[in-house]
């Protein structure tokens, strides 16, 4: 099954995403909300996945072009099993042109994901994780690289788009702590990737909906990383959307972390 689903994906990006890529059009772009994008590529690809999916394991889907549509499709997030869905991570990117946007699907059993996938469409590589069975990129097992043992090394992303101007600038400061805070990729898949390669060491999320962390976070922990909440609480997908997650390379680096951004 975990081939099944990465070839899936692959193929909803070849006919439905990667087409239009750079060939929008005007009318092929709209707002679910104030600077939420989605696109004709979104609705088709979400169409294409969760079809295969059913196929693949006839459970629910909640894919996110979908609970835009019909918020109390997320319910089944609390029944045994559903699959879900985020079509194209990293919309806004994908709208100007930029290549840094995933594909992601997981599946969920007990409100914890049990699978995760992660594709990046411009690059090809395909990032895949089954709870107690490793991370894998390409094949190939991911362990991810020890991280700083000083807090003024680490390297770090924390996305600002939804941060007011007085929020940008405390987490500009805070961010001297490091070697580096920045915005990230604007996409939650390809910060994820970066996060298991090594070039990031934490990332801290403003937001935390389920499409865009839950095959993350299982990849992350399948590689010796961890995801919790700032007070240590585990991540939830069924938590608030608007509850911080701090994702970090390991224990430790997130114990810096944490104390770094929220213990003067």
């Amino acid at each position: 099954m975990i081939d099944e689903v990465a070839q899936l994906l692959v193929c909803a990006a070849e006919t439905a995403i990667l087409p239009r890529f750079r060939r929008l059009a005007a009318g092929d772009v709209a707002e679910k909300g104030p600077g939420d994008l989605v696109t004709v590529a979104d609705r088709e690809a979400e169409q294409l996945i969760s079809r295969g999916l059913r196929e693949i394991l006839d459970i629910p889907v909640v894919g996110e072009e979908a609970v835009a549509e019909d918020p109390s499709l997320l319910a089944a997030l609390g029944e045994q099993a559903c699959w879900l869905v985020d079509p194209i991570d990293g919309t806004s990117n994908f709208v100007a042109g930029r290549v840094e946007y995933a594909v992601m699907a997981a599946l969920i059993h007990s409100g914890k994901p049990v699978a995760g996938w992660i594709i990046l469409p411009e690059t090809g590589q395909q990032y895949v994780a089954e709870r107690g069975s490793g991370a894998f990129r390409d094949g190939v097992q991911l362990w991810r690289p020890p991280p700083p043992t000083d807090v003024e090394r680490l390297q770090g992303a924390a996305p600002t788009k939804r941060l007011d101007k007085q929020e940008k600038a405390q987490l500009s400061e805070v961010g001297k702590r490091f070697a580096a805070l920045g915005p990230g990729a604007l996409s939650a898949g390809v910060n994820y990737t970066r996060l298991l390669a090594g070039d990031l060491d934490f990332v801290l999320y403003q937001r935390s909906l389920p499409w865009d962390h839950a095959a993350g976070t299982l990849l992350l922990a399948e590689a010796g990383g961890i995801s919790l909440r700032p007070d240590g609480a585990p991540y939830r997908l069924t938590d608030s959307p608007t509850d911080l997650l701090l994702n970090a390379a390991d224990r430790t680096s997130w114990q810096l972390v944490q104390a770094a951004l929220w213990h003067n």
